[in-house]
């Protein structure tokens, strides 16, 4: 194992040991290691170390970075969701974390079942998706009101999409507000029957855990400070 994998798999390690004292089975949650910002070579040393699941805000460097760590990895799209980029992006995205309109649903679901060229072509499987719910009340946050989850779920269902959960982003520098916001997003999951949660990155996971989260999105505490944004 190189060096880089190395210290990815022991920060692994320790934001495992932080699941396990927020109340998580360190084996059920899922770590995400968000990449945004980071180039391919921490996206090998990641997969060496034993993740398989990788989000990304930006379309350009998931594309450039998938093959670092190709299938059986899994991406998963976080960024809002541009109708105009879904096509390039389709066969690479396995989950999109950040649905928000049922139109952005159907226009995946599309695109998916179209012939995949960057993965060797055929029709890939169904992407799952997870419907982002905005809960800071901060504008230009993506996301759906709370209130309008249940209209967008099922309109997303009624249109053949797979929907396996809800995502949120809580608002920053406040602890409180992050648990409160999370409780009710795991309200709503388990109102529409949804199994997967999407809460919690490196500074707030804890409460995620506490609230019920299944998947962590984590990219400080696996590979340091951000770098500045690369210019593809």
């Amino acid at each position: 194992m190189s060096e880089l994998a190395e210290l990815i798999a022991a920060r692994v390690s320790v934001a495992k040991e932080r699941i396990a004292k927020a109340g998580g089975d360190p084996g059920s949650v899922k770590i995400v290691a968000v990449t945004k910002g980071f180039g391919p070579a921490q996206v090998a040393a990641a997969f060496e170390a034993g993740i398989r699941d990788f989000g990304e805000n930006y379309a350009d460097e998931l594309v450039e970075k998938w093959p670092s760590a190709p299938p059986p990895a899994r991406w998963h799209f976080l960024g809002t969701v541009q109708r105009n980029k879904i096509r390039r992006l389709a066969p690479y995205v396995d989950c999109w974390q950040a649905v928000a309109r049922v139109l952005e649903g159907e226009t995946i679901l599309r695109h998916r079942e179209e012939p995949a060229p960057g993965r060797g072509g055929g029709v890939l499987a169904p992407a799952s998706m997870l419907v982002e719910v905005e809960t800071t009340g901060l504008s230009g946050r993506g996301g759906c009101p709370p209130a309008d989850v249940e209209a967008v779920v099922g309109g997303l269902l009624d249109r053949g999409c797979q929907v396996d959960g809800l995502m949120t982003v809580a608002a920053p520098d406040d602890p409180a507000g992050a648990g409160a916001a999370f409780q009710l997003v795991a309200r709503l999951a388990r109102q529409l029957g949804l199994a997967e949660l999407s809460m919690g990155m490196s500074e707030d996971l804890e409460q995620a855990v506490a609230a019920g989260a299944t998947m962590v999105r984590l990219g400080t505490c696996l590979f340091g400070p951000r770098p500045q944004r690369r210019r593809l």
